[in-house]
């Protein structure tokens, strides 16, 4: 029944804000990210030099067998994402891999397995990071590598964790909600808010699904017309 549905939507997101409240109020901003640092400068700094706000794209969970359309939808839209890779599918399809990279697209762990970090002991979570990160282009730059949690799940001891090791992890602003509806019009209604998609803000998405690469020619045009310029996390974060 859609009542029911709508209710099971309506509390997977409150879940899914959780996980971005914990990191906000126990956690250092360098060591967990959800938006970009500094959003009012970055956003005068980008006005200034071309008239657009940046905002970053984030797609978890491939590569799969529509990472290539994922692709050729982006670059027909002059955009640029990040993608949240899992271990186990880059080493069954390293072809995908440099297939995002030749694109421009940014790659960044999303555990090896795709199991949820608080249930791993710490050794396993560190094989989950090295393992992923080492199927990967090599990062330029000032940063850390970036992790997403699979699922957005977190735990205190797996944020330390992931910063022990090295690690920023990456988290969201906005959700589109696209891992809860099989529906195109829901995901594009997720970016019809644009008090939501203010500059800086960091979407998440995902990979592997029909319905967010149906939505995804609109929701790119719509990010277009109001302004944005769709950069990787690390050029939002100063990367």
């Amino acid at each position: 029944m859609k009542g029911t549905s709508d209710t099971s939507r309506t509390l997977c997101a409150a879940g899914r804000r959780g996980a971005r409240s914990l990191a906000r109020a126990i956690v250092p901003r360098r060591l967990v990210a959800w938006q970009g640092r500094r959003v009012a400068r970055a956003a005068a700094g980008w006005q200034g030099r071309q008239g657009l706000r940046p905002l970053a794209l984030t797609f978890d969970d491939g590569p799969s067998e529509l990472t290539q359309a994922y692709l050729e939808v982006l670059e027909s839209f002059g955009a640029r994402a990040t993608f949240f890779v899992v271990g186990e599918l880059c080493a069954a399809h390293p072809e995908l891999v440099s297939a995002i990279a030749a694109g421009g697209h940014e790659l960044s762990a999303h555990g090896y397995t795709h199991r949820r970090f608080p249930s791993l002991s710490r050794n396993e979570l560190r094989q989950e990071l090295t393992g992923t990160v080492s199927l990967l282009p090599r990062r330029s730059g000032r940063h850390r590598p970036f992790v997403r949690p699979p699922h957005g799940a977190m735990s205190l001891s797996s944020i330390l964790t992931c910063a022990n090791a090295g690690f920023t992890t990456v988290l969201w602003s906005h959700d589109s909600g696209d891992w809860c509806t099989t529906s195109a019009d829901e995901v594009c209604a997720a970016f019809d808010d644009e008090g939501a998609l203010d500059p800086g803000a960091i979407v998440l998405l995902h990979e592997g699904q029909p319905w967010t690469l149906r939505a995804l020619p609109r929701v790119l045009g719509k990010l277009k017309e109001a302004g944005h310029d769709l950069v990787t996390v690390g050029e939002l974060l100063g990367d």
